[in-house]
């Protein structure tokens, strides 16, 4: 067969997230692809964004991990936004990113159903109290989000609190850093939810179908299980099962569910939990270190007669978003399984008011500010000897079984390059925008 001469495809993507559906926007976009020889067909178990990519914080960042997608991807997220208005559709902006250490000596605890207005400056009078008798052997440590690398940690320079970051009770920082080295730690954001959504309605108006309550339950082979022929999926409407025959390409866009499609990929889920603030702020990313007193226990716990749940410190995310919201995010778990599908994920609200009352003992305008969402969802990430490792993207040993998840926190800044490279592995064979050789899923025999 002349390769030269383009031959019929049929590549099916499974998965309505941000890698499922910016796989579907390049592919439609990739100079190769005619809609006379080329069907791309999207199958979605519940509706697109639907899990993490939905409930994602959105943050996107030069300092963000693994190198080698990094530069390629956020320079393909401001394209994308200068193209198709980017800052209208799903928010696109720069922002300023920075940490901050700050320790409460003493905080009267929030309430995150009255939303009652307090001064964190009062709470600051009083000195450290002692070991609370309430506190027990069964509090855990706060578990950090894997946001930062050490290579990122490293571009963090000392710096004082900005003037301008006045939703923060700078009473309580005792350190500021920022990310400040132009050219290597410039930060970004999207609305996810607007971000992946857009670029679904831009692969369809491209020329890709997308099928959403279809959820797939197997992908088919060849009689010599070489090669990927066929993809058996449920739709959840009808309750019937159908198939999609003559597949030539499949990609696995699953996110935390690839694992249960194709078990080589040993991805997984990782649930966390966020909320959303209606608050409308300076345009920050603020990553915490906050230091609560021994006695202190959040109102909700404690009108329940519970003990806190965490000791030592904890680390909240907190991003300021367009529109009137702040979005902030906790620690990961591994309490709840992974659910079949998104729409089943379980929202532990306990964990939710923990995080507003922490951010509350530092943001009074938090602390006052109305809650828009409580929500969780699972991260995807790919496990090798008990560890997390980098993103699988490329092929596999099955032949046009293309793997594309495992991106854990950043999955949403790393989704235009991994969508530009699975169409570029596609329709040319191999990855030409970037060197992603060590993301190759067949360095781990899948």
């Amino acid at each position: 067969m002349d390769r030269r001469i383009p031959q019929p495809r049929h590549i099916v993507i499974i998965g309505g997230g941000v890698i499922g559906t910016t796989t579907a926007y390049y592919l439609t976009r990739h100079p190769s692809y005619m809609t006379s020889l080329h069907h791309i067909t999207l199958l979605e178990a519940t509706s697109i964004a639907a899990a993490a990519s939905g409930k994602a914080g959105g943050l996107l960042g030069l300092w963000a991990y693994p190198t080698c997608l990094v530069p390629l991807s956020y320079r393909l997220h401001a394209e994308l936004a200068a193209e198709h208005d980017g800052a209208e559709r799903w928010g696109y902006r720069r922002l300023e990113c920075g940490q901050l250490t700050a320790s409460i000596r003493k905080k009267k605890p929030s309430n995150p159903t009255k939303r009652r207005k307090r001064s964190s400056i009062d709470a600051a009078k009083q000195e450290d109290g002692q070991e609370d008798s309430l506190l027990s052997d069964g509090q855990v440590e706060w578990q950090k989000l894997p946001k930062q690398d050490e290579a990122a940690s490293a571009l963090l320079h000392k710096s004082v609190l900005p003037a301008d970051l006045d939703w923060i009770n700078g009473s309580l920082v005792h350190e500021y850093a920022e990310m400040g080295l132009p050219g290597f730690t410039e930060t970004a954001q999207v609305h996810p939810y607007q971000f992946t959504t857009s670029i679904a309605a831009l692969a369809r108006e491209g020329g890709a179908e997308i099928r959403v309550n279809s959820k797939v339950t197997s992908i088919g082979l060849n009689k010599s299980e070489t090669a990927v022929s066929s993809v058996e999926y449920l739709d959840r409407v009808t309750g019937e099962m159908l198939t999609l025959e003559g597949v030539t390409d499949v990609v696995v866009a699953a996110g935390p569910w690839t694992g249960s499609l194709w078990p080589r990929t040993k991805v997984e889920g990782l649930r966390a939990h966020s909320v959303v603030f209606a608050a409308d702020v300076s345009p920050y990313a603020v990553f915490t270190d906050i230091s609560l007193p021994h006695d202190w226990v959040p109102e909700h716990r404690a009108a329940r007669g519970e003990k806190r749940k965490h000791k030592g410190n904890v680390d909240p995310e907190i991003y300021a978003r367009p529109g009137g919201e702040v979005y902030a995010c906790g620690e990961p778990d591994s309490m709840i399984p992974l659910p079949e599908t998104a729409d089943k994920v379980e929202c532990d609200e306990s964990q939710c008011d923990d995080l507003i009352s922490y951010i509350g003992t530092i943001s009074p305008v938090l602390g006052e500010a109305a809650i828009a969402a409580k929500q969780a969802c699972y991260l995807p990430r790919h496990m090798r000897f008990g560890k997390e490792s980098a993103p699988l993207i490329g092929g596999t040993s099955v032949s046009r079984l293309w793997i594309a998840s495992g991106h854990t926190c950043w999955g949403i800044q790393n989704g235009p390059a991994t969508g530009k490279l699975m169409s570029e592995f596609i329709f040319e064979g191999e990855a030409k925008s970037a060197d992603i050789a060590e993301l190759d899923p067949r360095r781990f025999k899948v």
